[in-house]
């Protein structure tokens, strides 16, 4: 079956009508998402600001008075040495434990 001109140039009407079509469905849904994020994010920031009296670390009492110079726990500071070795974690690379015991014929599900 040939197509002639007029055809061809209806075909590409109906084709472009259709992506037009959906382009504008696509950005409508996208608009509509977006403001549901908007909303969400600004109900669990509302929430957030009433259910907790300190929302940032810094401003709580417990944790300046552990910080305190003078007579606190970590009077170092927050990178002082003591608060480096009690709150921080090191990496410890056991690959090459884990792959022995896989050659072993240990099986993990993980």
């Amino acid at each position: 079956m040939k197509m002639n001109r007029r055809g061809f140039m209806k075909a590409c009407g109906v084709m472009a009508g259709y992506a037009v079509l959906g382009v504008n469905l696509t950005k409508e849904a996208v608009a509509s998402a977006m403001d549901f994020v908007a909303m969400r994010q600004k109900s669990v920031y509302n929430a957030d600001a009433k259910l907790y009296k300190f929302r940032k670390s810094q401003d709580n009492p417990m944790i300046k008075k552990i910080y305190d110079p003078k007579k606190g726990f970590l009077h170092d500071g927050p990178c002082g040495h003591k608060s480096h070795h009690l709150l921080h974690t090191h990496y410890i690379d056991r690959s090459a434990h884990l792959q022995a015991l896989k050659k072993k014929g240990l099986k993990f599900k993980i």
